[in-house]
């Protein structure tokens, strides 16, 4: 198929420039219109507060969390841009190979150890790139609104401890998939989406007692009145955890939450400490029995059943990318044709060049599919907010929701397009409509 498309362009590689140029540009347009949309739809809707909200949430407090939507919209679009343009510059304007070429020259030329030292020292420029936007978004925008509870400290902190954290997990597998090319070099990346699975889910099981543990502060939920009514609605639905626990968020954010981590034995009950501040104990029940309805419909197992062969199809994908020149030279590396001439004599070592290249595209060819992803994940809402209904009261879940739109100012509204392709949770106003009309049902 590239082939017969490249005689158009006289070479495949040149047919996927144009192709990856014109995904560029759509997907820059598309996101920046999309942003545009809500922008409007938010200043449009800005003087009157919808029903029901109207009852709990003011009109200051309206206007208040369409300024902050406001901003992180503003801040978003110049966020879109240095992508952008970082992207650009990694790929179409050579980034990566002068890159590759000073690694190969000044580093190390050992098969696997310069896919390795490449990856890292590239994810340290990325993050370097990023710092900038994080600090503002942190402490210029959360700060502004009065969300950021961190201390530039703990900002660091955090930053280091994440480093650490990625550097003994992905320099250990990095390791393996660049053995796995030298074992097999035509069928490595099946067994490096195995290595890849099973990291994964040992992450999972690793997470909620050893990972998070090393940012946070978990303290079991005390004995009280709402342990006792959350334990009841546990034992009604035929629920089992390893406990409930407190997560102190307040150190980071003013915003409140709740989740489920781990898998087996080892699930947990985290609520944020900032949540069970702004809720009252039937609509923290009301909230878990929401939690609870996404493991009654088996919804992390069938997202997990579906990324199984979407992830196998993206592994057979870069195997076979990574081990076509043209599209090396299509993305920036003719420019550089002596790293490509050396690389391409070492199959370990051009893969990790590829392998950057594959990440840094993806995003940009897989945009389109937002919407699919987004409607699957609204509709696992919907049934987790039935399962609510039915196990708790639903007029509770109501009053929660609305009370943490109006603790974490978000805005209420949403343009229709947009929503279509962000909103992982059903808008506001629809999320909220379709509850009452199952409360009028089971009336």
């Amino acid at each position: 198929m590239v082939e017969f498309w490249g005689k158009l362009f006289n070479s495949p590689n040149q047919m996927f420039t144009a192709l990856f140029i014109c995904a560029c540009f759509s997907y820059f347009t598309v996101k920046w219109w999309l942003s545009l949309r809500q922008m409007r739809h938010i200043a449009r809707h800005r003087a009157v507060v919808p029903t029901p909200f109207d009852t709990q949430i003011t009109l200051e407090q309206h206007q208040y969390a369409a300024d902050y939507a406001l901003a992180r919209h503003r801040f978003g679009r110049v966020s879109l841009i240095v992508s952008m343009a970082v992207l650009l510059f990694w790929t179409l304007g050579g980034g990566l190979g002068m890159l590759a070429n000073w690694v190969l020259a000044h580093v190390t030329a050992h098969p696997l150890h310069f896919g390795v030292m490449l990856m890292v020292i590239f994810s340290l420029i990325g993050g370097a790139l990023e710092l900038p936007l994080a600090y503002i978004s942190q402490f210029k925008i959360e700060a502004a609104f009065g969300f950021n509870r961190m201390t530039l400290k703990l900002w660091l902190l955090d930053m280091i401890k994440n480093s650490l954290l990625s550097a003994s997990i992905g320099i250990p597998l990095l390791y393996g998939v660049f053995k796995f090319i030298e074992i097999a070099p035509h069928t490595w990346w099946l067994w490096a989406w195995c290595l890849f699975i099973g990291l994964n889910l040992l992450m999972l099981w690793l997470y909620p007692t050893v990972i998070a543990p090393w940012f946070n502060t978990f303290t079991p939920l005390e004995n009280g009145e709402l342990k006792h009514r959350l334990d009841a609605l546990l034992t009604r639905c035929g629920f089992k955890s390893n406990g409930m626990f407190i997560m102190d968020g307040s150190r980071r954010s003013a915003h409140g939450n709740a989740y489920f981590t781990g898998f087996g034995a080892n699930k947990r009950i985290v609520f944020f400490d900032t949540l069970l501040k702004q809720l009252s104990e039937s609509q923290i029940e009301a909230v878990l029995a929401h939690e609870l309805g996404h493991f009654h419909h088996k919804h992390i197992f069938k997202r997990m059943a579906l990324m199984l062969p979407l992830s196998l199809a993206l592994f057979a994908l870069l195997g076979y990318v990574s081990g076509q020149l043209w599209f090396y030279e299509a993305l920036g590396l003719n420019h550089a044709v002596d790293v490509l001439s050396a690389l391409s004599t070492q199959p370990t070592q051009l893969f990790a060049v590829g392998l950057i290249l594959f990440s840094l595209v993806l995003p940009v060819f897989a945009f389109i599919f937002s919407p699919i992803a987004s409607n699957g994940s609204r509709k696992d809402e919907f049934q987790a907010d039935a399962f609510a209904v039915k196990n708790s009261s639903g007029q509770d879940l109501i009053n929660a929701l609305v009370s943490m739109y109006q603790e974490n100012s978000s805005f209420v509204g949403t343009d229709a397009l947009y929503s279509l392709f962000y909103d992982s949770h059903p808008p506001a106003l629809i999320r909220v409509a379709r509850i009452q009309a199952l409360l009028r049902g089971a009336a």
